[in-house]
């Protein structure tokens, strides 16, 4: 049987860090893999989630299987961070999932059973597994203009021209803030008018907010999201704990459904559950109980938002820092990093110059040209800024 296999194709992210695991140079970087790192180059576990673990394992009792829902006190949480205030939030139910890409995957197969002949529209760039994961599902993907590359910022007139052909059978994909790959993100005006659009055309969004908090701040991130998620009947949103939180390996997600009612919406949450079950059954509980009780604890909640403000603090530093360092080399060419949001941009290096910052420099990136600026650390920046005007020159 396995004879008849062909080759796996190598991640082009996940490869990244195997080849920078075997580089024996001593100034190697690695800009390509998305986990924040602190200015000693280390993914910190935060003060909050070291609190909260330390009281999880003292009152702990049992490791008896949680649920196919997950944890429902964290399911709530989720709802809480992202639909307060809002009209969305008495129609809305949640389930935990294995990370983001679980509540995708989830997600695509309720769609799947519901509308069989879906098309799900993502932006042109997009995150790496948007497209897999749908077409695993079944479901039918089609591109949006999104980034424009002179620019570097959002091509919002050719987004919005191509998003008003989009129907009733079609759900629009969008990034509820931090794009990646780009970093290049929607305006408020953006989601105002898409919202129109799906009220109009009958599209459903489904956003995937997987860096809130890493942009403008929490509630500055999911603004759109919450306008969204107020003005439309059907809405469907995958949501991760792994960058605020810092719990990468924990595999900590949520996929929420919006409908015109809570009957409607517990309804698709049963058939989510149902497809939990055929897959992975039960999804991990620590980084849920976590999260569960830092959310549900004022003190630790404002441990949590006081770490994560410095760790947006610090990501803005560094984005400044190297827009000033490549301006110091004597060029402007890179100035659009300043103007990025979250962890990624897209630097418009091609592959050749990606290659040349890898073999001259030691310098790993994702081949499309993506930086993870969140990986940088403050003594990197002169070498970082000299290595990207060499090779763009």
């Amino acid at each position: 049987m396995f004879k008849q296999l062909t080759e796996a194709q190598l991640d082009p992210i996940l490869s990244l860090s195997i080849a920078y695991r075997e580089d024996e140079r001593e100034n190697k970087m690695d800009l390509g893999i998305g986990v924040y790192r602190n200015s000693q180059g280390e993914t910190p576990i935060m003060q909050a989630v070291q609190q909260a673990q330390q009281r999880v394992l003292e009152t702990q009792t049992t490791k008896a299987y949680v649920g196919l829902a997950g944890n429902e006190v964290f399911n709530q949480s989720m709802m809480d961070l992202l639909l307060t205030d809002t009209s969305a939030y008495s129609r809305a139910a949640a389930i935990q999932t294995p990370g983001a890409s679980g509540a995708l995957r989830m997600l695509a197969d309720l769609m799947r059973i519901a509308q069989p002949d879906t098309t799900v529209w993502i932006s042109n760039p997009s995150y790496v597994n948007h497209k897999p994961v749908m077409e695993a599902a079944g479901l039918k993907v089609r591109y949006y203009p999104y980034f424009n590359p002179v620019t570097k910022q959002v091509d919002s007139h050719a987004m919005l021209t191509e998003l008003a052909k989009a129907g009733p059978k079609d759900v629009v994909l969008l990034h509820g803030c931090c794009h990646n790959p780009t970093g290049a993100d929607i305006s408020f005006a953006d989601w105002q008018a898409i919202t129109e659009l799906a009220n109009k055309n009958g599209f459903m969004p489904f956003v995937d907010i997987a860096y809130q908090g890493f942009g403008d701040g929490l509630e500055q991130d999911a603004a759109g999201l919450k306008h969204m998620a107020d003005n439309t009947e059907e809405m469907i949103i995958a949501t991760s704990c792994s960058k605020n939180f810092g719990l990468y390996r924990e595999r900590t997600g949520a996929a929420i459904v919006i409908s015109d009612s809570l009957k409607e919406a517990k309804k698709a949450k049963g058939r989510i559950m149902n497809l939990a079950r055929s897959t992975y059954t039960m999804p991990p509980d620590h980084g849920a109980a976590l999260v569960a009780a830092i959310l549900n604890d004022s003190a630790l909640t404002q441990i949590w938002k006081q770490e994560l403000d410095e760790m947006l603090g610090r990501l803005l530093s560094l984005r400044a820092g190297l827009t000033k360092a490549v301006r110091a080399q004597g060029s402007d060419e890179f100035d659009f990093i300043e103007q990025h949001k979250g962890m990624f941009s897209v630097t418009g290096l091609s592959p050749e110059q990606i290659g040349r910052l890898r073999d001259e420099f030691a310098i790993y990136a994702v081949g499309d040209g993506r930086i993870n600026v969140a990986g940088l650390q403050e003594q990197q920046l002169d070498y970082l800024a000299n290595a990207l005007v060499t090779v763009s020159r």
